[in-house]
This record gives structure tokens, sequence and C-alpha cells, in this order.
């Protein structure tokens, strides 16, 4: 249970992590913080569709088109911000189809840095507590 919760705030963080680099990097990748329940939302949304759509992505490509099976991470971050934009809760906006493009690569870059180098961040603050010990 304590590792499945883990694994869920690395996931929401990294997700954050992403989507803020984007809003930091791109003209047309918007976070609107005066809706900051808004974008906390998308974040959730966002993850919970990350971790669904992957999954499904990769059997519909090994059954339809194989070709896209290296693809699978940027075309499931594609198709959440798709439907976190769409989503009328607000938070997030992206205009224009280089935002579009650029803004799926770089939260798909962040988000996938984030979960592998932030369970070691966590990790090593935990192996050096429990050597000091």
């Amino acid at each position: 249970m304590i590792q499945f919760l883990f694994r869920t705030f690395t996931l929401i963080l990294s997700a954050g992590l992403g989507l803020i680099a984007a809003d930091l990097l791109l003209e047309g990748f918007t976070i609107e913080w005066d809706k900051w329940w808004g974008f906390v939302l998308c974040i959730v949304i966002f993850t919970v569709l990350q971790s669904v759509l992957a999954p499904w992505i990769t059997v519909m490509a090994k059954r339809y088109a194989p070709v896209l099976l290296g693809g699978i991470g940027i075309i499931s971050t594609l198709v959440s911000l798709i439907v976190v934009v769409l989503l009328p809760i607000g938070g997030l906006r992206i205009s224009g189809a280089l935002a579009w493009i650029l803004g799926a690569v770089i939260v798909w870059v962040v988000t996938a840095l984030g979960t592998i180098l932030l369970p070691l961040i966590f990790l090593k603050k935990k192996v050096e507590e429990r050597r000091e010990r």
C-alpha cells in the first residue's frame, strides 16, 4: 500500500512538474493560475489518464499499428492533454499546433525524467536516515 501511494505521489508530482515546465517554456501553453483548483484537477486527471491510456494504447498499437509502439508515451501524453484541455474545469489552455506538439513532448520528457529521478531523490534521503540510525 505504501509503495502504491509513493508511486501515485511520484506520478502526480512529475505530471505537475511537466505541465509547469511546458507553461514556462512555451508561448501557447498556459496554466491559468487564478484557477489553481482547476490546475490541480488537471494534474490529477492527467495522471489518471496517463496511467489508464498508456496500457490501452499499447494493446491497440500491438493489434493495429505495431509501428507506433515506440511512441506510446508521447501518444498517451497528447491524448491526456487533449482530454484535460477539453474538460470544462479550467486551469490549462493550449493554443496553436506548435504548442500542442512541443507541449506534449516537454510534458512527456519531464514526466518520464520525474518518474525516474524523484524516487531516487526520496529513496536517497530514506537510505541516509537509516544509515544514521
